[in-house]
């Protein structure tokens, strides 16, 4: 099944890489994929998320989303030092691949069929109201798998940065704001 931005399926929708400096990593990309333009969410701070069945406080990151066919390429930039999936596999100062995203309808059954092959969550944790979770698959293929809970917000995001993309010219406004209020 194809991944239709902002409808939830049991397919891969999101290739996502840590970066150490995420507005030059955007421009990279640009420059050497042609891929753009991306949807640059500064500064997210997560004030509370269990990291390894352990409450934690305070995560800040940046993502920067941009669509490529049936695929997103989102770029994650951790600031901090604090304990994450992001440092469970790539080292502060290094890039690398992270993870595959799953966008569900269904989390609680996506999430117990993770458990039920005996994969425990790095973070779980909720953005806006819903749920997102890093479960460690990286022994098994490489990587982790983000799951993200269906949700409106969410949805019409990823809409918005595959409609971006189908209409984008390859030069103009390679880097855009995530969300208006950023515009201003």
């Amino acid at each position: 099944m194809l991944f239709v931005p902002g409808r939830p399926g049991p397919h891969v929708m999101q290739v996502a890489l840590m970066v150490d400096d995420i507005e030059s990593a955007c421009m990279n990309w640009t420059r050497t994929a042609g891929i753009g333009p991306f949807f640059h969410v500064p500064r997210i701070v997560l004030e509370e998320y269990d990291y390894r069945g352990r409450a934690a406080c305070g995560l800040d990151f940046s993502v920067a989303i941009a669509q490529s066919g049936g695929v997103q390429i989102e770029l994650v930039q951790q600031h901090c030092d604090n304990p994450s999936a992001y440092r469970d596999t790539i080292a502060k100062g290094q890039g690398g691949f992270h993870h595959l995203a799953i966008y569900t309808g269904d989390y609680d059954a996506a999430y117990a069929g993770y458990v039920e092959q005996g994969f425990t969550a790095a973070v779980d944790g909720s953005f806006g109201g819903f749920r997102f979770s890093y479960i460690d698959t990286s022994a098994a293929i490489g990587c982790m798998i983000e799951l993200i809970e269906e949700n409106p917000l969410q949805g019409d995001f990823f809409a918005r940065i595959a409609d971006a993309a189908r209409e984008w010219d390859g030069v103009t406004d390679p880097i855009r704001p995530g969300f208006p209020a950023e515009a201003q």
